[in-house]
């Protein structure tokens, strides 16, 4: 038999007070560094996804304000963010996760359904990056912290940081007077219909 498994993911970003939704679209992921961090975790030989990633490299804005979307980074095992320029812990088990309350992973699963979800939470406080613009009404969309990329890592056995999911979207400006929560969904699902397969 064949075993057939789908692999999506969404996110969502907003604010968490205000309610305000910066974005909410589907992301794309890296099936080469996915396929290698499920077969590490199921046979307990790695770690799974442990870190958000952020960054700044996923659009060009032109002088008129018109935004170029680059296409996300999904091939080569060691690809990454087009530049990163923030990163987050959201495993609830690792030291560098200084609030695994509100940063942390569950999965959800409904008995019977043929697809389970890993929901991964990811709230960046108001202090948080360190050097972050008061107020976000900056022009300067080329900020450290105008984010128009993330991502989801693993570390494989070996150490090495493998890049899982990458979306990229409209400029979002993390600043001092505001709060952005990730809410970052991966489906893994078993299709139906089972092919035999000759031996």
């Amino acid at each position: 038999m064949q075993l057939q498994y789908k692999i999506t993911g969404h996110i969502k970003i907003y604010d968490p007070l205000s309610q305000e939704v910066f974005e909410d679209k589907d992301n794309a992921i890296h099936y080469e560094n996915m396929s290698v961090a499920m077969a590490n975790s199921l046979t307990n030989t790695g770690l799974g996804i442990n870190t958000m990633v952020f960054g700044t490299g996923g659009t060009l804005v032109d002088p008129t304000g018109l935004i170029s979307y680059l296409t996300p980074n999904t091939v080569g095992v060691n690809c990454s963010l087009y530049n990163q320029t923030y990163a987050k812990s959201i495993d609830p088990n690792s030291h560098d996760n200084i609030d695994p309350v509100r940063n942390k992973m569950e999965v959800r699963h409904i008995s019977g359904a043929t697809y389970s979800d890993i929901l991964v939470t990811c709230l960046l406080d108001y202090g948080e990056p360190s050097g972050q613009e008061a107020f976000d009404n900056s022009a300067d969309m080329n900020g450290n912290f105008v984010f128009d990329e993330l991502g989801l890592q693993t570390v494989n056995s070996d150490g090495s940081v493998k890049l899982l999911t990458h979306v990229v979207f409209h400029p979002v400006q993390k600043s001092l007077n505001r709060l952005l929560q990730i809410d970052y969904t991966i489906r893994i699902q078993s299709l139906t219909g089972f092919n035999e397969v000759a031996a």
